[in-house]
């Protein structure tokens, strides 16, 4: 398998990153689907950790063309951008969406999430810079 992660460091502060994040998901014809604040919900739980947000993302056109070559694509939607501090820095980090293609062979499905990635990779670096 190839690799499924895509990271970069930013000298943004964590809130900054994850703004740029949300905004910059719109400025590339994606929405905000749900913004998981997961290091608010492990407090709630008594776990403490570093800053941990996962944004979702989504494009309405291209999740309807893969749903509808395999539904069960669905397990791997919407795109999540995460960010995180770590050792006081922020990074921004998605899963690669290539990497769907690898997950569901035959499906013919690699141009489609080929866009997605580049989108997501931009939107990453964007929201990074």
């Amino acid at each position: 398998m190839t690799n499924i992660e895509y990271t970069v460091a930013t000298s943004k502060s964590f809130d900054e990153a994850v703004s740029a994040v949300e905004q910059n998901t719109a400025a590339k014809g994606f929405r905000v689907l749900h913004t998981h604040d997961v290091a608010a919900t492990l407090a709630e739980k008594g776990y403490q950790r570093e800053p941990l947000k996962i944004v979702e993302v989504c494009n309405a056109k291209y999740a309807y063309e893969v749903l509808q070559k395999d539904f069960t694509t669905a397990l791997m939607l919407p795109c999540p951008i995460v960010v995180y501090e770590k050792d006081g820095k922020t990074y921004i980090s998605t899963m690669l969406p290539s990497v769907i293609g690898e997950f569901f062979p035959g499906k013919d499905i690699e141009p489609v999430v080929g866009l997605v990635e580049e989108a997501v990779v931009a939107i990453v670096n964007e929201s990074a810079a």
